[in-house]
């Protein structure tokens, strides 16, 4: 069983899902920080210096030591906002990436049919009469 499970970790395409998640968690960060530090504070700054992370309405008021039960509705704005970020970047980023690769170029393919001369349908090369009108086709005629 260690065997199969070192196979299963050294396949090439786990390691790089792993990296791929490590790198998302990161670039996840990022974009949150970018989010709640640079974009949201002019944001709401423009519409009346309103935070949306304070943004909530209060279920039930704290009670002694229980806490408030609040809908927090401006850090569901603030999460949105990062995941419309987030999925730009990515959009950009792969856009990018398919332009970088380079679209393979296709070979003419030698053609695989020829045209009857009498009833000008299309016939596999190697045929010798036509299926349609069954006309004797030479090696002239295609």
């Amino acid at each position: 069983m260690l065997n199969e499970f070192k196979a299963f970790i050294s396949r090439g395409n786990v390691v790089d899902l792993a990296v791929g998640v490590v790198i998302g968690a990161a670039f996840g960060k990022i974009v949150s920080s970018l989010v709640a530090d640079l974009l949201m504070p002019p944001l709401g700054l423009l519409i009346g210096g309103v935070n949306f992370s304070d943004l909530a309405i209060t279920l039930k008021n704290a009670a002694g030591e229980t806490p408030a039960v609040q809908l927090r509705y401006g850090v569901f704005i603030n999460t949105v906002i990062d995941f419309c970020i987030i999925s730009a970047a990515i959009f950009i980023l792969v856009k990018g990436i398919n332009h970088l690769k380079k679209q393979p170029v296709e070979e003419k393919a030698e053609a695989q049919t020829k045209i009857c001369p009498e009833c000008l349908m299309s016939v596999p090369k190697a045929a010798k009469r036509c299926a349609y009108c069954t006309s004797q086709l030479t090696t002239s005629n295609g």
